[in-house]
């Protein structure tokens, strides 16, 4: 790939801030539709911020039933059917287990319901079905204790490497067009009637680019983009909260553990990563600078509290923590805790006709797809109609991304 250049005397359709799964997601789709794209991110790659440092899942998100969220629910699952067709170099179905012993917050019956459920909004596909495990083979759960335990579910969801995911969508969006400019950090954005000036600091200094439309996509940054707009805009009534992983020196098995923390009842999943095993995550509000993220002390204990309970022959003998990291989710500010708080991506618009700023925040990894849809929907009568590329919902993405930040396209005019 070779270094390009902003045509048109520095102008674009689209101008998206931020290059994680949702900003190179909301680029995919407009560049599929046909429209001239640019990515403006403040870091020299992509997925520097949450879409690197989440669970690495691909999911329909079972626990949100119990909230009520079963359009979120179906929405994922259908994503999640796209991207094991489109990418299964990159994602593949895992077999999560449940075990529900007597002291499970939620007993056995609920447990079955709310898989039937989820099996109903999955279609009743292969993937989207459940069992129950019987008892003689719960020894397949490898060091998994039996103590109080009842019964052991199995159902299907699935895995993937964020980065490499958000890479390839951003490889796919720029194979349909769309420009990349990296270590490019924005000054402000001056929102005109028809047009919305972009002026940022790049690698040549001082650079500008005008657009029909900005969409900011920066994550736990969105705010403070939004400050830098003219006219002032409206915060976003946003909360961060951090979510912590480690991994360990020991492989269970390649499954999924759906499991209770024994303090709170929180769920939190065992995970294998690699030849090692994942353990996350954690819910802590954060009110820090996003750069300074990182896992508490407390936040490592009690992950490992919840390793020990349920597998504590392989606890007593495994190392140490080989690595931990943390990432940021954006969810709405509500009293309720976080973990019942609603995972739907929150939209704000600078005005409802024609708008020409989009923020967006929050949202699951899975449904990234569905967002930049949803965005795209909402600035169709800001940019003008184009000749369609390609339908995003059967865009296969590619297995070898080119992408890197020194081969990249990026922007050289001053």
């Amino acid at each position: 790939m070779t270094e390009a250049t902003l045509s048109d005397a520095n102008t674009c359709d689209v101008a998206v801030i931020g290059a994680g799964i949702q900003g190179v997601g909301v680029a995919q789709a407009a560049a599929a539709a046909g429209h001239h794209v640019v990515v403006l991110e403040q870091y020299d790659g992509v997925a520097q911020g949450t879409s690197s440092r989440s669970s690495k899942l691909i999911h329909g998100g079972l626990r949100y039933l119990q909230q009520g969220q079963l359009r979120l629910v179906h929405e994922a699952l259908r994503e999640r059917r796209y991207l094991l067709q489109n990418a299964p170099h990159l994602v593949t179905l895992k077999r999560f287990y449940i075990p529900v012993f007597r002291y499970s917050r939620r007993p056995a019956w609920m447990t079955r319901a709310g898989l039937s459920l989820y099996a109903l909004l999955g279609g009743l596909r292969k993937e989207a079905r459940f069992k129950s495990i019987k008892k003689e083979d719960w020894g397949s759960l490898k060091g998994m204790t039996n103590d109080e335990l009842v019964t052991v579910f199995q159902y299907y969801d699935a895995q993937t490497d964020d980065t490499r995911l958000t890479k390839a969508v951003l490889q796919s969006a720029l194979d349909l067009g769309a420009e990349a400019i990296f270590n490019a950090r924005v000054l402000d954005i001056e929102l005109e009637d028809r047009a919305c000036l972009v002026r940022f600091n790049g690698k040549n200094g001082s650079q500008a680019l005008t657009a029909r439309v900005v969409v900011n996509a920066t994550g736990p940054w969105v705010n403070r983009l939004l400050n830098c707009v003219r006219p002032c805009q409206e915060s976003m009534n946003i909360e961060l909260v951090q979510g912590a992983h480690i991994v360990l020196p020991v492989y269970v098995g390649d499954y999924v553990v759906y499991a209770e923390s024994p303090r709170d009842r929180r769920p939190v999943l065992v995970m294998p990563w690699g030849e090692q095993t994942m353990v996350g995550s954690t819910e802590t509000v954060f009110t820090g600078d996003p750069n300074d993220t990182r896992p508490l002390d407390e936040e490592v204990e009690y992950l490992l509290e919840v390793f020990r309970h349920y597998f504590p022959t392989v606890a007593a003998h495994m190392g140490d923590v080989v690595s931990s990291f943390s990432g940021l989710r954006v969810l709405p500010q509500k009293r309720q805790d976080a973990n019942r708080r609603t995972r739907e991506t929150l939209v704000q618009l600078d005005r409802e006709t024609e708008p020409r700023l989009v923020t967006i925040a929050g949202g699951k990894l899975t449904c990234y797809r569905a967002t930049a849809e949803g965005v795209l929907a909402k600035i169709h009568s800001t940019i003008p109609g184009r000749a369609i590329k390609a339908e995003t919902r059967n865009l296969k993405l590619p297995e070898h991304s080119e992408f890197t930040p020194s081969n990249a396209r990026r922007h050289t005019h001053s």
